[in-house]
């Protein structure tokens, strides 16, 4: 496999320095790409690096995932307008641990193979150099001019909201280009990968090996990714999209992938999955003559679900979605646990009803009209149950006057009530 030819159809390479492919083409290359450890899970704007060290792998190279334990106590200033707050060790270290856990789900890291993935710190070189030391051997290499003319520089000087930079950050690209030095001369790294934002620290550190080591490395970036819409890829109203199900349910997590807009869904398939050109191709060609049934979002969403949490987790997601959207049946309800619940029936109205009043039973007409009012009037209720419209928990209720207990609370306190085909409401007993 062919490392740049399969990032270039796949729509990942915005630039490349020269000589980067024929590099690769002659020999196993170590290549890195860095990861910002200021929580301690990655999100889905971290997944393009984290794909292109998958196929760095894939095509027999060994793919170094450097997290950035020093420089995440500084802040990167490209594409920032403000400093970051700082952390402490214990907090990164804790980072390090939960990311790379997420990362042995992409790359291999156990493997005996000479291309088995590797996970460093940039902590572990920084802390024990003096600043005497850094600016006496690495910061008489590179001018102030130099450091100047760099994008993630000049636009934190020129730009309108901006409270200028401080050395601190100044002093990131330098602390990057060290990294790439560190990882040159210590694990034979000759490649740096990266979002486009990071081009101007990428060379910086190539221009470093040149001058200090008198050797060359390269430099790969993919473009940022946006949506369709031009609007920033991976946040929602409720913010980021994480990997760990701590903050992004494994459904939520399948859901943002399968309401993809359809041109979003033919960009991101290429680039957030391993399949093949030619499995694409022939998705895309489906999604053509049907695209009301959406087999670019579902494949898209299958993939990465399957491949960031298990194939357990997409098929609850899928069943889940059912529910809301399609014949489920009361099994497949009662079979959720109640955080996905509250999930799928999220903002659809909701009554609190008398936990103890079900001891005994309450009738369903009672209960849709007086206890929670789901239907105006029992003359309303009562004809839609007549022509099959109302449901509860998925099945059809027959009676109006049929006897609800206990029975029919789904982990043991909710019922779901249905009118129609599209009008649900949760009774949450208390």
């Amino acid at each position: 496999m062919n490392f740049v030819e399969e990032l270039r159809w796949r729509g990942m390479i915005q630039e490349i320095m020269p000589g980067t492919e024929e590099q690769l083409q002659k020999e196993l290359t170590s290549g890195y790409v860095g990861i910002d450890p200021t929580a301690d899970s990655l999100h889905i704007g971290h997944l393009v690096s984290v794909m292109i060290l998958k196929h760095f792998q894939r095509a027999g190279h060994r793919p170094i995932a450097l997290v950035g334990g020093a420089t995440g106590m500084i802040g990167d200033p490209s594409m920032k307008s403000q400093e970051r707050n700082l952390l402490d060790e214990p907090t990164l270290r804790h980072n390090q641990e939960s990311i790379k856990k997420q990362l042995a789900k992409f790359l291999d890291f156990e493997s005996d193979q000479p291309n088995a993935a590797i996970l460093v710190n940039n902590y572990d070189w920084m802390k024990d150099i003096t600043f005497l030391n850094f600016i006496r051997d690495i910061g008489k290499h590179l001018t102030v001019n130099y450091m100047m003319a760099k994008d993630s520089v000049k636009k934190r000087l020129t730009g309108e909201a901006s409270e200028g930079m401080s050395f601190t950050e100044f002093s990131y690209q330098l602390m990057q280009g060290y990294d790439f030095l560190h990882l040159y001369n210590n694990y034979g790294c000759k490649i740096q990968m990266g979002g486009s934002d990071q081009w101007g620290n990428i060379t910086t550190g190539t221009e470093l090996i040149r001058r200090k080591s008198g050797g060359e490395a390269f430099a790969l970036v993919c473009p940022l990714i946006t949506k369709a819409d031009g609007t920033k890829f991976g946040k929602t109203e409720s913010g980021n999209v994480w990997l760990d199900r701590r903050y992004t349910s494994p459904y939520k997590f399948y859901q943002f992938w399968l309401n993809v807009s359809d041109d979003d869904a033919a960009k991101y398939i290429k680039i957030f999955t391993a399949l093949s050109k030619e499995e694409i191709g022939a998705l895309v060609e489906e999604q053509k003559a049907a695209a009301h049934l959406r087999p670019l979002q579902k494949r898209l969403a299958e993939e990465i679900t399957v491949m960031v949490h298990s194939r357990e987790d997409y098929e609850a997601a899928v069943n889940a979605s059912s529910i809301l959207f399609g014949n489920s049946t009361a099994d497949s309800l009662k079979s959720l646990d109640e955080e996905t619940l509250l999930q799928v029936f999220e903002g659809v109205p909701q009554f609190e009803i008398n936990k103890s009043e079900l001891e005994m039973g309450i009738p369903a007409i009672e209960l849709l009209t007086q206890k929670a009012p789901v239907f105006s009037s029992k003359g309303e209720m009562r004809k839609l149950v007549q022509s099959g419209g109302v449901s509860l928990n998925k099945n059809k209720l027959e009676d109006q006057d049929e006897l609800i207990d206990h029975s029919y609370l789904i982990n043991d306190k909710y019922i779901l009530a249905q009118k129609g085909k599209k009008n649900y409401y949760l009774l949450i007993a208390k």
